[in-house]
């Protein structure tokens, strides 16, 4: 079985309305949740053992706000395709991981996470900017994965649902 960790990136900033939207940072809201959820990774003991980010400027200081808050090096890869990725171009990420990834981690944007969501785990809920899905696949390889495969959404956290 493998576990997919979906995160939408934390709230970003609109202080500076020149920046593009793929250069925009996180606000303070967005830099406390990524690490509140970070460390809710840490005490729930799901850590990812890959992260695939977008590389969006807020996608990345989530994954660095994450990463802060657990205290490991995971090893992260930085993928433009993510930005504003659709289902397909989500599961493409996954499928190449090696077998030994348990638990993968990608992180990007919406609409492309909820309908993550709604398409795969045939689940209609929304993700807020720095919520996790978990979510499972009953296949011993990521290659294995398709748009057909079963999916279980075991979880989804919303930062501000979160109490440590």
């Amino acid at each position: 079985m493998k576990t997919l960790l979906l995160m939408r990136h934390a709230k970003s900033s609109w202080a500076n309305p020149s920046l593009a939207d793929h250069d925009r940072p996180l606000n303070k809201r967005g830099q406390r949740a990524c690490r509140l959820m970070g460390s809710f990774l840490v005490n729930s003991s799901t850590i990812p053992d890959k992260i695939i980010s977008s590389t969006a400027v807020r996608a990345r200081e989530t994954v660095d706000g994450l990463l802060e808050a657990i205290g490991l090096e995971n090893e992260v890869a930085y993928n433009r395709d993510l930005y504003h990725a659709d289902v397909a171009t989500l599961l493409e990420q996954l499928q190449p991981l090696p077998g030994e990834i348990e638990v993968a981690m990608l992180v990007g944007h919406n609409p492309g996470m909820d309908e993550f969501l709604d398409f795969i785990c045939d689940v209609q809920d929304h993700m807020p900017t720095a919520a996790i899905a978990e979510i499972e696949f009953e296949i011993p390889h990521w290659h294995e994965l398709t748009i057909n495969t079963p999916a279980k959404l075991k979880n989804l956290w919303k930062p501000r649902e979160i109490q440590i």
